[in-house]
């Protein structure tokens, strides 16, 4: 056997310690962030605010043409023509105005609506494929379920802030200053003035009062999570209540939490409606300016019957979407916080990445070494002291010990899960740490002691080890795993749904497929963390003879705690608080009567005792 010459070990790195997302940036940043995902559809960004703008001067152009017919039907006797004339043509064209306003506003969501999906999808699939990019580490500790929330609450924002920037600030912006030149250039300066301050002290006061009442709905919707979590907790615990008697202790805590949420809800009504009737104070403030002024006018003869409705429907219109402006500030607030969440996740720096150059591995023989490897999931606390190992091409090598001595941290580094601080881990002479982690995991299958299923069909989860598999291949995997009868058995065969994380399937049959699975794949090298650990005696004894021709010409690590699994190893290596204490084939640390000794009679003398109590009694 050829043995490869290995460097000498790096220096030890830093163990990352668990952090915490990054903080929240300001809104420009996000804002900044989302932009390019826009940009490969500008020519549509570009074509929807034109609509935008079209449907907007359409809107402004209904009160001037209702001022004109207004002013149409104030003719002198002997007019009879024009009466018959003017009005329907105005009419028609008022009529047009209108349509043209909706079909503009159609146009631009239809035209804009393909940009936001794909931005949307874009931003989705970039964070779907960071995750899968981010180490371990981060996948244990963070909490999934407001994980996948932040990434469904930052997709949503994305829509929130077009439908509310695109769709109602800034057009609101744009027919803000159409009226507001128009009043200045047609009428006296001081109606534009008058309408100016007016938008101004109303959006103020908006913003101020809905930055104050933030807190206010913030604290209401944590009381009504706390109450709802209560609730849901109290049920999912359901025979527990009834062991202790304890119903109305439950409903004791569970109207605490409602009381709690009852006051912040009378608080957040409070401060809403003190938000509304201060926006109809203003609004109501400024049409009796205008229309005051307007009035003089007409009195003055300055101005026409037709002049007054105009500046009437102009505030009207400008007012009308003002009213939603404090919901939608907050919207748009809460979207762009979401957004940052999101966009905080692409932050998260990658643990373990491909070194720059990383060449694809190149399997000959696929033998596997670990030199004076240390290593530590967090630094006070090491997992592997200087574990020296070799796995030659086409052997099977088993790595015993007791629960938490650091064997199947072993799979984990080799997989590259997780670097280790120090030493060097090798295939063939290639460190792990200089080729593609692609290439080096699709060489390297595993059998793991915890078997998670895909909420799909058998067929799917077999095939998940090479995913453009025949079914003639996938059942002879299922063959070879000693699950097809099972598998054919069931009313819907290989279509069969295993349920959330497998549960319709008991844990031998989920061990069963993940060995199928496995075998499916047929890498050079071989993990068997505990594979056998959730079969019977006979399964096991059955299964084993097919791992072991499976496993045949393989390099095999095998991770075991039954040791009657692991006799015929090449090697077997004892492991204790991360350090290799022994070494051997089985027969040499059974003559040896060390650690491996102790544990084979401790657990022959256990089976012999099972073995005895389970035999009929005379």
């Amino acid at each position: 056997m050829r043995r490869s010459t290995l460097a000498g070990t790096s220096a030890p790195t830093p163990v990352p310690s668990s952090s915490t997302a990054p903080e929240s940036r300001g809104d420009w940043h996000t804002i900044g962030r989302l932009l390019p995902y826009f940009w490969r559809y500008r020519w549509r960004v570009g074509l929807a605010l034109a609509f935008m703008i079209g449907a907007k001067l359409a809107n402004v152009g209904v009160p001037v043409l209702l001022k004109q017919l207004v002013d149409s039907l104030d003719l002198r006797p002997g007019s009879a023509q024009a009466l018959m004339v003017v009005p329907v043509g105005l009419l028609l064209a008022y009529g047009m105005l209108r349509l043209c306003t909706s079909l503009f506003t159609e146009a631009r969501e239809l035209i804009f609506a393909k940009a936001t999906e794909g931005a949307s999808r874009s931003i989705s699939l970039q964070v779907f494929r960071h995750l899968h990019d981010l180490s371990l580490r981060f996948h244990l500790e963070r909490q999934t379920g407001g994980m996948t929330r932040d990434i469904e609450r930052g997709t949503r924002a994305v829509h929130a802030l077009i439908s509310y920037s695109l769709y109602s600030i800034f057009p609101t912006l744009v027919e803000v200053v159409l009226v507001l030149s128009l009043l200045a250039l047609k009428f006296d300066v001081l109606f534009a003035w008058i309408t100016g301050a007016a938008l101004v002290f109303y959006i103020g006061f908006t913003i101020v009062v809905t930055e104050w009442r933030t807190k206010f709905r913030r604290q209401l919707n944590e009381l009504d999570s706390h109450a709802h979590s209560k609730a849901i907790d109290s049920l999912l615990n359901y025979e527990t209540v009834k062991y202790f008697n304890n119903e109305d202790f439950e409903a004791a805590r569970y109207d605490q939490s409602l009381e709690r949420l009852r006051r912040a809800q009378l608080k957040s009504q409070t401060t809403l409606s003190l938000l509304n009737s201060g926006q109809q104070v203003i609004i109501a403030v400024a049409l009796v300016a205008m229309l005051w002024r307007a009035t003089q006018g007409v009195v003055a003869g300055q101005m026409s019957l037709g002049d007054l409705v105009m500046i009437n429907a102009f505030m009207i219109q400008l007012y009308i979407p003002l009213n939603f402006l404090g919901v939608i500030y907050r919207e748009i607030k809460q979207s762009l916080t979401d957004l940052d969440k999101m966009f905080g996740l692409l932050a998260r720096e990658r643990e373990v990445a491909d070194a720059p150059g990383a060449q694809p591995l190149r399997v000959a023989g696929a033998s596997v070494r670990f030199e004076d490897v240390h290593f530590a999931y967090e630094p006070q606390r090491p997992i592997l002291k200087g574990v020296s190992l070799e796995i030659p091409a086409g052997r099977k090598v088993a790595v015993v010990g007791p629960s938490g001595s650091g064997k199947s941290t072993l799979a984990r580094l080799l997989y590259r899960f997780y670097d280790a601080q120090s030493g060097r881990i090798a295939i063939d002479g290639q460190s792990i740490a200089e080729v593609t982690q692609h290439s080096l995991r699709r060489a390297i299958g595993i059998v793991p002691q915890d078997t998670v299923l895909f909420n799909d069909t058998i067929a799917y989860n077999i095939a998940y080890g090479r995913p453009e598999a025949t079914i003639e291949e996938i059942e002879a995997a299922a063959k070879a795993a000693h699950i097809h009868a099972f598998i054919q058995a069931l009313p819907q065969g290989y279509q069969t749904m295993v349920g959330e994380r497998g549960l319709k399937l008991s844990g031998g049959e989920k061990q069963r497929v993940a060995i199928a699975r496995t075998l499916l794949k047929d890498p050079p090298i071989l993990i068997f963390d505990e594979a056998t650990s959730a079969l019977d005696s006979r399964n096991e004894r059955a299964i084993q003879a097919e791992l072991e021709a499976a496993a045949r010409d393989k390099t095999v690590l095998v991770i075991a705690h039954r040791l009657s699994t692991v006799v015929d190893a090449h090697e077997i290596l004892v492991m204790e608080q991360g350090v290799i204490v022994e070494r051997g084939t089985h027969a040499a640390l059974l003559a040896r009567r060390g650690r491996y000794a102790q544990m084979w009679a401790l657990q022959q003398d256990g089976q012999d005792a099972a073995a005895t109590s389970a035999a009929p009694h005379g």
